[in-house]
């Protein structure tokens, strides 16, 4: 997960950085600092990548195109 994905899934789930640091169980400082492009330990960004899958997210890679996120089912 890019910095960039962990901030568009935020967005497209209406969530602030208290709302996703209080799903994951970290910081705030911590969000901020992943959405800044700092690097965070593997556990830590595992952690984050997996509540936002749950509430419905899905990566895209970057596959020519460029990363980004979606609805992993839009209905």
């Amino acid at each position: 997960m890019k910095s960039i994905q962990c901030k568009l899934a935020r967005t497209a789930l209406g969530w602030g950085v208290v709302e996703l640091a209080q799903a994951a169980r970290v910081s705030t400082q911590t969000i901020v600092r992943l959405e800044r492009g700092e690097d965070l330990r593997e556990s830590t960004l595992q952690r984050i990548r997996q509540v936002l899958e749950d509430a419905g997210i899905e990566f895209i890679p970057e596959n020519g195109g460029g990363v980004g996120v979606r609805f992993r089912d839009p209905t």
